[in-house]
């Protein structure tokens, strides 16, 4: 019983350690739990974002301002041994990384993590792994950095519990928070370059869309607590919309997928993680 006691001690100082470090990175921010409806509610967007529920986030997490940059990707490729994505002679350093598939950014993730001092987010196959590397369901048993589930995502993209309810990520002019296909020269731009919402995201609308954890399905019609899609599907879902689509597709509400093998020169990520970790 002692021993057991003891174990459950050094978790929770272990834990105590990489939260207070967490609130200190400030590439970061923290996105606090909240009830939210996702969804179109303006009864104005395609059909696969119907129909709008309610949504409650429970746990507080963290999510980056900015999407992954090529300067971040080419150092994890350089570290394992990877050959590094192209970047469609745009150029690198502070741009987002593209051609990067949903495998490539959960390796990323994983790799983050262990470098931080982190348990990893996911095993071999992609599952959700708490940090005795169960396989868990519910995002707040993860601890290591992942990608955001979808509802986390909609979530940070309309301001978490400070939500404005603009159209876009931050504001309702698309050209204030967005690169897109008419201002965007047809080719990806620097992170954070725009303006950000109202909890300090930079490019959720735009730029690139953006890799999520759950498997693409539609939308349920109940309430939900932490949705999180693992039954496996063809496809994973993407947001945010990119530099080359039109104004329709970076409202914060839109949805696309994506073959999790693949890359594209118009799709990268973003990392977040747990704040407040369940710890069983």
């Amino acid at each position: 019983m002692r021993k057991i006691k003891l174990l459950m001690l050094v978790s929770m100082l272990t834990y105590l350690y990489i939260f207070a470090r967490s609130l200190d990175d400030s590439s970061f921010v923290r996105v606090r739990r909240g009830k939210f409806v996702m969804g179109d509610l303006s009864q104005s967007g395609f059909d696969n974002e119907w129909s709008p529920h309610f949504v409650n986030i429970s746990h507080d997490f963290l999510i980056s301002k900015y999407e992954t940059t090529f300067s971040e990707f080419d150092e994890f490729c350089a570290e394992t041994g990877r050959e590094k994505s192209p970047d469609n002679g745009w150029g690198r350093r502070e741009r987002p990384v593209i051609f990067v598939s949903w495998w490539d950014a959960v390796e990323y993730c994983n790799w983050l993590s262990e470098k931080q001092g982190l348990p990893p987010a996911y095993n071999s196959l992609g599952d959700l792994i708490d940090v005795k590397g169960e396989i868990v369901s519910s995002p707040s048993k993860a601890v290591g950095y992942r990608l955001p589930t979808e509802a986390e995502w909609e979530y940070a993209a309309r301001g978490g519990d400070s939500a404005g309810d603009t159209i876009y990520s931050g504001h309702d002019q698309p050209g204030v928070v967005a690169w897109y296909n008419l201002n965007s020269d047809w080719k990806t731009s620097e992170v954070g370059m725009k303006e950000p919402n109202e909890i300090g995201i930079y490019d959720m609308s735009g730029n690139v869309w953006e890799w999520c954890f759950d498997w693409y399905e539609s939308y349920p019609d109940s309430e939900q607590s932490d949705p999180c899609v693992l039954s496996k599907g063809n496809y994973r879902v993407i947001r945010g919309g990119s530099w080359h689509d039109f104004e329709r597709y970076l409202r914060v509400s839109a949805r696309s997928a994506y073959t999790p093998t693949g890359a594209a020169y118009d799709v990268g990520f973003r990392v977040c993680r747990t704040l407040c970790s369940v710890i069983n």
